[in-house]
């Protein structure tokens, strides 16, 4: 385009608005639902993962803080639930629960459970204490639940519970048995067992007394016999 025809067009342009002098709004594009983009969802390497274990962590800290309450555990069926155990043992396990529930909350706290320990005759300290009731405590409350109680056993039966650890000595000190409360007419099993305990212990005594008795026994025969032909040698 040459010059003269663009100042011709510019003289135009001047001429038109001298004619119309009212200012032009300047058109607004008018986006339709159509035309609307959808928002954009941020992009996350396992965002979800990472954000519920935030979620949970932060919550375990406003219970700690006591800015929070605790969720209340569902309703749930203990014999539907926890099928690998025997109505019986599930039944056994409610009434040794309930024993060592002395506030009578549903719950077995540390100091409860302090008791429950030193009665089974493997005491815990503090520490261990804490640790025992964090490893099951899935509400994050300090206590111990019924459904929380009946984890412990499972994860003993799944050998999920390290040999030395409080809690596997729990399960396996707690174990029933009912025969044995039956003859020895103990009035609980906490008592039967504690007493099964030391009856087996008193007979194990025995049978290494009677053990070391027979070596004494057989060491003082060689002796003799020994100190026989010494003195049919001395005469021959």
């Amino acid at each position: 385009m040459s010059s003269e025809e663009l100042a011709l067009k510019l003289q135009r342009r001047l001429d038109a608005e001298q004619h119309d002098p009212k200012p032009r709004s300047p058109v607004i594009p008018v986006q339709t639902e159509a035309s609307e983009e959808p928002p954009v969802k941020p992009a996350t390497m396992n965002g979800d993962a990472t954000s519920e274990l935030t979620e949970k962590l932060n919550r375990r800290l406003d219970i700690q803080d006591g800015t929070s309450k605790p969720k209340q555990m569902k309703v749930f069926n203990r014999y539907s639930e926890f099928k690998e155990f025997s109505r019986k043992q599930i039944k056994d396990m409610e009434n040794m629960f309930k024993r060592f529930d002395s506030g009578k909350d549903g719950f077995i706290d540390l100091m409860e459970l302090k008791l429950m320990m030193e009665k089974l005759g493997a005491p815990q300290t503090h520490l261990g204490l804490k640790n025992m009731i964090k490893e099951v405590d899935e509400d994050y409350d300090g206590k111990l639940s019924f459904r929380e109680f009946l984890l412990i056993f499972r994860r003993a039966a799944a050998g999920e519970l390290q040999e030395e650890s409080g809690l596997m000595a729990l399960a396996r000190l707690s174990e029933i048995d009912v025969s044995t409360e039956g003859v020895l007419g103990a009035r609980d099993f906490f008592e039967a067992k504690v007493q099964a305990l030391s009856v087996r212990s008193k007979f194990e005594a025995e049978i290494r007394e009677e053990q070391e008795e027979r070596k004494r026994m057989e060491l003082e025969r060689k002796q003799r016999r020994a100190a026989f032909k010494e003195l049919q040698s001395t005469f021959s």
